[in-house]
């Protein structure tokens, strides 16, 4: 069965260019309008992930793995194509999906509640999300004041305590303090993970290599590989050096 699938699905964002950045170029420049560049951040691609499957995302900055990943997790609408998702998703890049504006206990609810967890299931996990996260004194704090280290170790236990059947791990191992990285590498390891589907995006190879069984590589917004790891590191390595 698929936890993933997607067909001809594209994203093309549409940005004003406006070279008028000086009060002079403004007034000179009055009947010379901004233009609009459009740059397709995903060209069409089609694919599939299993169910239980870990895959990786991997490309040079600027390639739509990020992208990618927010049209996945549903942050971001396709433009093109037919996307199926099936079970609950949770994407962990420094709380995108979080509001800043709210405390690091609202936040908890909201996003447990968002994965299908009843007010009485959060009620008897959450004094175990906000530890793991070693953030006792904090928990009252609006996140907005946070370090990216603590919204990322929030995300993080927020997925682990409650959980989502498909896990989009942006650079989840690049963020925090080595002790707290070393604590989330054990759980991802742990089996916390068995069952679940999950998408990893990092720029560590050797992370990609150790926990990834499929692949993608992505270059200009376009999939280029989809497919067996070690090609896929290959293709990248290539593309950098």
């Amino acid at each position: 069965m698929s936890a993933i699938h997607a067909k001809n699905i594209s994203k093309t964002f549409h940005i004003t260019e406006d070279s008028h950045n000086t009060v002079k170029h403004r007034l000179f420049n009055i009947f010379n309008p901004p233009r609009n560049k459009a740059v397709e951040a995903v060209k069409k691609m089609n694919f599939e992930v299993k169910k239980g499957e870990c895959v990786g995302i991997i490309g040079r900055n600027g390639s739509g793995k990020s992208t990618l990943t927010r049209i996945l997790a549903g942050v971001y609408k396709t433009d093109t194509g037919h996307l199926k998702i099936n079970g609950s998703t949770l994407l962990m890049n420094l709380g995108v999906g979080m509001s800043h504006e709210l405390t690091a206990r609202e936040n908890i609810y909201i996003s447990a509640s968002v994965l299908g967890l009843k007010i009485k299931e959060i009620d008897a996990i959450f004094d175990q999300i906000v530890s793991f996260a070693e953030l006792e004194e904090f928990v009252d704090t609006k996140i907005k004041y946070f370090s990216s280290g603590m919204v990322a170790r929030l995300s993080f236990s927020i997925a682990v305590n409650a959980g989502a059947d498909i896990m989009f791990l942006d650079e989840i191992f690049a963020v925090g303090d080595m002790k707290f990285q070393e604590k989330a590498i054990k759980v991802f390891e742990s089996s916390w993970i068995e069952g679940k589907t999950v998408v990893l995006i990092s720029h560590s190879m050797d992370v990609i290599q150790k926990y990834c069984t499929r692949t993608a590589y992505m270059k200009h917004g376009k999939l280029e590989y989809f497919g067996n790891t070690d090609k896929a590191i290959e293709l990248y390595l290539a593309d950098n050096f």
